[in-house]
């Protein structure tokens, strides 16, 4: 019988995702671990008088993994050096619900990368016209103009995380 496969997160030390992934990747059997991998975000930095594009990490501390067989997992990933635990309560490991999986693949699509979004601020009111936030607005708690960033609040590792995302806001209507 096939078990389903699920989405769990993984806590680890800020700083050392991509370690940890590469890890994973070359300790556990693809068999076991569908898929590991870590969100982004785009965000602008101004630096040597121009706007350039990068990436960060979405939930810095946090690594994904995709798995039909959380518990042999769990018992591999206790033999990495590095982790700290798999999220869920004392007795069960929790896989993220659907509505967190489908928020995480309409923000990041496959590749998992939460590209800028494009809006506008009109009376007090943000409009997002183009990007992964569109229609998300509602999730927006701050906008940072001058560093082009949404700070943004979901439900997700069944709490409440705030975010950033990157967000141009081209016109403001008062």
């Amino acid at each position: 019988m096939r078990r389903m496969e699920n989405w769990y997160v993984v806590q680890v030390f800020t700083g050392k995702e991509e370690a940890m992934k590469a890890m994973c990747l070359k300790m556990i059997s693809p068999k076991l671990l569908k898929k590991c991998f870590i969100p982004y975000r785009e965000q602008m930095k101004r630096y040597e008088g121009t706007w350039h594009k990068e990436r960060r990490i979405l939930f810095p501390g946090y690594l994904f993994v995709i798995t039909e067989e959380i518990k042999e997992l769990a018992a591999e990933l206790n033999k990495i050096t590095g982790f700290t635990k798999v999220l869920g309560d004392k007795d069960f490991l929790v896989p993220l619900s659907s509505a967190e999986i489908k928020l995480l693949k309409r923000l990041g699509g496959d590749d998992q990368v939460v590209e800028m979004s494009i809006g506008v601020i009109e009376h007090d009111k943000i409009i997002i016209n183009e990007g992964p936030m569109q229609g998300l607005e509602g999730f927006i708690r701050k906008i940072d103009r001058h560093k082009r960033l949404a700070r943004i609040e979901i439900e997700m590792f069944g709490q409440v995380i705030e975010a950033q995302v990157g967000v141009e806001i081209v016109s403001k209507v008062v």
